[in-house]
């Protein structure tokens, strides 16, 4: 008898200001969606008991925002608060989560929101997924088409002129984001397949 295997499930919890986070969370879909994965795509600004409920059944939750200010845009962090719910019934203990984040200048502060993205992962006792690439663009062989051309490795970060529309986002930002839906999404996998595993000892 062939025992179905079951997708991952990842949603993409995130909000978008203008536009430009918007086009990561589409490279984080891609991604996913190309290394197997179903994709739930939520604007938490939006958010639905749908949505609620795909989050709750995801195997993993990517979270992006843009940077503000030094931190999350407000509607993130109303998200963030509003999980406290299921913060108290660990609802999402164990499940993979991952960032990605936008802001104007090339660093812009943009750690900070990845950094409080993975303390809100931690509280709910999820599993942290880094971006698992080396730094891009930081020798003189070296290029912006990168991939993380920024350097980051606590999770995706992106450069979008400030003035410029969502035709703007870099090339390689998006490639960059298309990379941490696919990581994502292959850890799940690896997740869900050794839980079958122990299941079956």
């Amino acid at each position: 008898m062939t025992e179905t295997i079951k997708r991952p499930l990842v949603a993409i919890a995130f909000h978008s200001g203008y536009g430009h986070t918007a086009v990561l969370a589409e490279g984080v879909k891609r991604g996913a969606e190309k290394a197997g994965a179903e994709v739930a795509h939520i604007p938490v600004d939006a958010i639905t008991d749908e949505d609620w409920q795909r989050l709750d059944a995801a195997d993993a939750i990517i979270f992006g925002s843009p940077t503000y200010m030094g931190g999350a845009s407000s509607a993130f962090h109303a998200f963030a608060e509003a999980t406290s719910g299921r913060y108290l019934t660990s609802v999402w203990a164990d499940k993979i989560a991952a960032g990605f984040t936008n802001s104007a200048s090339k660093s812009g502060d943009k750690l900070y929101t990845l950094n409080f993205m993975a303390a809100l992962a931690a509280q709910h006792h999820m599993i942290w997924v880094g971006l698992g690439l080396p730094p891009g663009w930081n020798a003189l062989t070296a290029s912006e088409a990168d991939l993380n051309r920024l350097g980051f490795w606590i999770g995706a970060g992106a450069s979008t002129p400030q003035d410029g529309g969502t035709d703007t986002v870099h090339a390689s930002d998006i490639a960059t984001a298309e990379h941490l839906g696919a990581r994502v999404a292959r850890q799940a996998d690896i997740q869900i397949a050794g839980r079958n595993s122990l299941a079956h000892r």
